[in-house]
């Protein structure tokens, strides 16, 4: 996709945060159709997002990234997602030579013993994957929000991802905690029972454990690594954008 302008960013992200969640979704799903897909790791966030989806039978695909090291509930809310639904979720997976290769070099648990090893193991079982997911498209949607992190505070309800070459849009951004469990119930939603457990944000299992009163959001998450900046790639934040190009219409 080519890089959109400055003026242009503006004048969408303005039109989007008008607009409640399901007719955001359905106006980009108008002006780029076929090529907005939408990355469900089933979390809280996401079943608000699948749930518009879904129900309003919007031209928006749904996908999630199978790492093969995921909590079996996660499995099972995937599972009643798409009965719920009455749809079949694709999964992407990781490349099974890379992945082979990796762990014989480093073992099944080296993403304890460095950061480096376990971008690495980020990388193989979630970036390279994402990638191949996103090919195609030009909106990524997403379930951050600013709660989650001091890094996600900066974001914009909508952006260029420089690194997929695409637009990234972040319907819940500005959404509480408590307006997504009220949703949740409201719609009867299938939710992860980890969140009922201490569990915020949900990963890979052995990277992930419920965090403690006090903690915050993603203190639950590569919890022996530095706390100021963890993220596993997926959301790199990367722009290049200027004034002086091109409006895509």
């Amino acid at each position: 996709m080519q890089t959109p302008s400055k003026e242009y960013l503006d004048q969408l992200e303005q039109q989007l945060a008008s607009l409640p969640v399901k007719e955001a979704l359905a106006l980009l799903a108008e002006q780029f159709p076929g090529q907005v897909t939408f990355s469900s790791s089933f979390s809280f966030e996401d079943q608000v997002i699948s749930h518009d989806i879904l129900s309003n039978a919007l031209p928006v695909s749904v996908f999630t990234l199978d790492t093969g090291r995921l909590f079996s509930e996660t499995y099972s809310v995937w599972s009643s997602t798409n009965q719920r639904y009455q749809t079949h979720i694709k999964a992407y997976y990781p490349d099974a030579g890379a992945l082979e290769a990796f762990v014989l070099e480093t073992g099944p648990n080296s993403f304890y013993e460095s950061v480096e090893n376990r971008k690495s193991c980020c990388g193989i079982r979630k970036v390279e994957p994402l990638k191949r997911a996103l090919a195609g498209n030009a909106v990524w949607v997403t379930g951050l929000r600013a709660e989650h992190s001091p890094v996600r505070k900066d974001l914009q309800l909508l952006e260029w991802d420089e690194a997929n070459r695409l637009l990234k849009f972040h319907p819940l951004l500005h959404w509480s905690t408590e307006a997504v469990r009220a949703y949740i119930d409201q719609h009867n939603i299938p939710y992860n029972p980890l969140h009922d457990r201490g569990f915020v944000s949900i990963g890979c299992a052995p990277c992930t454990r419920a965090i403690r009163p006090g903690e915050d959001f993603r203190a639950g998450r590569w919890w022996w690594e530095d706390s100021s900046r963890k993220e596993c790639g997926l959301h790199e934040k990367q722009h290049s954008i200027t004034n002086d190009q091109p409006v895509i219409r």
